[in-house]
């Protein structure tokens, strides 16, 4: 079922997108240094210098919305979870087997310190062996 929070995250999500889609097309419109990018010349609505204003601001305001909406998603997003890290949620792989070793961490139970699982002990190692030919 869905919460008040992640119908906003879902509309901001939305908007994100179209802002970012609309970044992209009015960046693609303005001109270049070494001319324009796939815009004709010629008359139009606008002169060249009051296309390249709008265009301009245009994309400052887009680049505004957009840096809001990624700041709004990063912070519904945290909203949504629980407090705490992940590496709090995570057990060790010594509490997944059922070992108990480590120091205990601040709610008093046993944890090793890492979410690395520990490497069994490798065997001494061998010489190289030589092919013996016959």
């Amino acid at each position: 079922m869905f919460t008040a929070t992640s119908m906003i995250e879902s509309v901001v999500l939305i908007v994100h997108i179209l802002v970012t889609i609309s970044l992209i097309a009015v960046v693609l419109l303005q001109r270049s240094e070494g001319g324009a990018l796939g815009v004709g010349g010629g008359g139009g609505m606008f002169s060249a210098r009051g296309a390249g204003n709008v265009l301009t601001k245009s994309t400052v305001v887009l680049a505004i919305v957009f840096f809001l909406t990624s700041m709004g998603l990063t912070i519904l997003h945290r909203a949504s979870l629980a407090s705490g890290s992940i590496l709090d949620i995570t057990p060790s792989a010594a509490e997944q087997n059922g070992e108990k070793t480590g120091h205990t961490d601040k709610a008093g139970e046993l944890n090793s310190g890492t979410i690395l699982p520990k490497l069994p002990e490798s065997p001494t190692p061998q010489p190289p062996q030589v092919p013996v030919s016959q």
